[in-house]
Order: C-alpha cells, then sequence, then structure tokens
C-alpha cells in the first residue's frame, strides 16, 4: 500500500491503496464521489470518464500512481448546481435515458469543448464517438454538445 495524496474537485485527499488501483475505484470506493460510473473496465465504454488536468481520461484504466500532482475533476465537481454548459444544454435537449452513461458523456463533451469551443458537427462526431450509449440517445448528445458550444462565454 502506498500513500497518495489527490486533489480532486479543487480538494485535496488522501488514500492509502495499491499504486495498480484504478482512479475509478478510489473515487467511488476509497471516497464517495459515486458520479463517476464503472461501465466495461477497459476504457472502452467511456462511462468512467474524468478530466486529468482538463483533459477527459478512462478512469477505469488509470492507475492511481499515474495522477500524481495533476487536478482531477469529475463530474460532481465540473459545476456546483449544473450549470456547467453542457449540464444546461444536456437538460434542455432532454439527454438522459436511464442515465448511466451521461456522467462521462459530459465530461468528455466538456473536455471536448474547452478545447474547440466552435466545432463542426463532424467533430462532435469525432469526440463524441469513444463514448457508448446503452439507449441510443447519440443524436440528442451531438444536439447537446452543439447546442452547450452557444452557450459556453
Amino acid at each position: 500500500m502506498a500513500n497518495y495524496t489527490l486533489q480532486i474537485n479543487n480538494k485535496s485527499y488522501r488514500v492509502d491503496v495499491e499504486e495498480d488501483t484504478p482512479l475509478l475505484w478510489v473515487l467511488r470506493d476509497h471516497l464517495g464521489l459515486l458520479g463517476t460510473k464503472y461501465g466495461c473496465g477497459i476504457a472502452q465504454c467511456g462511462a468512467c470518464t474524468v478530466h486529468l488536468n482538463g483533459t477527459a481520461v478512462r478512469s477505469c484504466v488509470l492507475p492511481v500512481s499515474a495522477v500524481g500532482t495533476k487536478k482531477v475533476t469529475t463530474i460532481e465537481g465540473l459545476s456546483v448546481n449544473g450549470e456547467h454548459p453542457v449540464q444546461k444544454a444536456w437538460s434542455e435537449v432532454d439527454v438522459p435515458q436511464c442515465g448511466y452513461c451521461q456522467a462521462g458523456q459530459i465530461m468528455t463533451a466538456a473536455a471536448f469543448l474547452s478545447k474547440n469551443p466552435k466545432p463542426s458537427p463532424e467533430q462532435i462526431e469525432d469526440a463524441m464517438n469513444g463514448n457508448i450509449c446503452r439507449c441510443g440517445t447519440y443524436h440528442r448528445v451531438r444536439e447537446a454538445v452543439a447546442l452547450a458550444a452557444t452557450k459556453r462565454k
């Protein structure tokens, strides 16, 4: 076991875990941050997406030892009251059905829009392509990402 100090959602957390423990399980099992979901465990579905220094990463395959001093943002830390443009657009377009993939979808979209604030439909399609939605709401996901791009300041 090793002791790690992690910067998550602008707070400092200390955890004592094995160095190969995936960040997903540190977040969920050790810190009680349950918004990040387990989907596939092999970084293929996107349900576990969080930001690492602003870049979308799959937390199910990221060992806690690789985080270092980088800042982690989970869906709980994206905004205090759901006021992030992507969250607002998600609600306005009524994207969620079962909701399981939504945190990962939102985190992917937020990271994408921070780097590409005026994306084309093709760029949105490419950026969101790695996130699987069991309910098939892909058209609404794309619509919400496009809407969020217009709401960004």
